[in-house]
């Protein structure tokens, strides 16, 4: 499932392409057909993001798309070629197209049901309105293991399988700890490290959490080779040495979910 870095890019790309721009809407698959007829022609006024949820604004409607783990977003100039019955959701104008696929969730929705979605969400990192101490709350008075609370959307908005397993590293937090026992230097730092490393991840379009220090070049190693992309601590690194103390990297599972950490290095 994409990360929320992907799903702030593509609030920008739209933004880029179709911002203030009259948009043809279609829906060549059929399931959003409804909506698309009724959007067709309007300007596309925002875009947006929330963790892992996209928000599109035509007109005074928005449509809200979450990917979940099958859906794929391609941008691409015009002219666009015919659609296949697979692209849910289409968006065009002279110069730009986008294609949806397999999305979760495609659909219009009110100001009130985008709001309802934005007030179930925690914080994210990556919008002026996160507000660290509304995650520390609920962080500070669990049980739950920490590394479980990162990937709690209504904890934290926006962090996956990723960025979870490679902020603990880089402060040395053992996943297994449960949130009360977290301080609060801990967790501000943590945030900020997210912000920053996220911020990264849109720049970019790709995840790297390596210090200066750790990167192929500094190391003399090879890169990373994965189809995620990016230099990593320990994230799909399981059995490989840590590039830090050498420790052989773990895995295990975690509320459903690969979990990744150096023992070495993550002791606190």
């Amino acid at each position: 499932m994409p990360e929320g870095h992907t799903i702030h890019r593509l609030a920008q790309d739209h933004t880029e392409r179709f911002a203030d721009r009259t948009v043809r809407v279609s829906s060549p698959q059929g399931r959003f057909a409804e909506s698309a007829a009724l959007l067709d022609g309007r300007e596309l006024a925002s875009a947006e993001a929330h963790g892992k949820h996209l928000f599109l604004q035509l007109g005074g409607d928005w449509i809200h798309i979450h990917l979940g783990l099958f859906g794929r977003y391609g941008f691409a100039p015009a002219p666009a070629p015919p659609a296949t019955g697979t692209v849910r959701l289409r968006l065009l104008n002279e110069d730009h197209y986008a294609d949806l696929r397999g999305p979760t969730a495609c659909e219009l929705i009110t100001d009130g049901e985008k709001k309802a979605v934005h007030d179930r969400l925690g914080p994210d990192p990556l919008r002026p309105d996160g507000d660290p101490d509304r995650a520390w709350a609920k962080i500070s008075r669990s049980r739950t293991t920490v590394a479980a609370l990162l990937m709690d959307q209504k904890v934290v908005a926006g962090v996956g399988n990723v960025y979870r397993a490679e902020v603990l590293f880089r402060h040395g937090i053992d996943p297994y700890r449960p949130g009360k026992d977290l301080t609060r230097a801990e967790w501000d730092a943590m945030w900020q490290d997210l912000v920053e490393l996220m911020r990264e991840g849109v720049r970019h379009n790709r995840i790297d959490t390596v210090r200066p220090e750790h990167t192929p070049e500094a190391m003399g190693r090879p890169p990373r080779v994965d189809d995620h992309g990016g230099e990593v601590y320990v994230y799909r690194r399981a059995t490989m040495a840590c590039h830090v103390c050498a420790s052989e990297i773990r895995t295990a599972d975690l509320a459903a979910r690969n979990l990744f950490w150096c023992p070495g290095c993550q002791t606190r």
